[in-house]
């Protein structure tokens, strides 16, 4: 479960830097529906095995709070990635930096169980 939870952490950074790429190179395919449907699909599958990972690995009985830090910056990461996709100009690459970094966040408390 694990190797599939981190295959599709790294499509849902390839598929959200993707639609910046294609939003700034080639809007007109944003109309197309696979283009803003499979970042949705690839991100419930990471939620759905992170969810499983959680339970599996009986981390709720302890410390926990990572897991808590790790939600709330999920979170963040995905209204940043809306603003970037959304937005237009300066705003777009504020969100798109912001995102990108918790993003970097999230990988980091998850390899190091620590939020700070």
């Amino acid at each position: 479960m694990k190797h599939l939870h981190l295959l599709f952490i790294a499509l849902s950074l390839i598929s959200f830097l993707g639609r910046v790429a294609v939003m700034q190179f080639r809007p007109e395919m944003m109309k197309l529906k696979w283009v803003n449907i499979t970042p949705h699909a690839i991100n419930t599958v990471v939620i759905l095995t992170g969810v499983s990972l959680v339970l599996q690995g009986h981390w709720l009985e302890g410390e926990f709070g990572w897991i808590v830090a790790k939600i709330l910056a999920l979170f963040g990461y995905v209204g940043l990635g809306m603003m970037t996709i959304k937005c237009a100009d300066e705003k777009r690459w504020y969100a798109f930096g912001g995102a990108l970094l918790l993003f970097m966040y999230i990988v980091k408390v998850a390899v190091t169980k620590s939020i700070f």
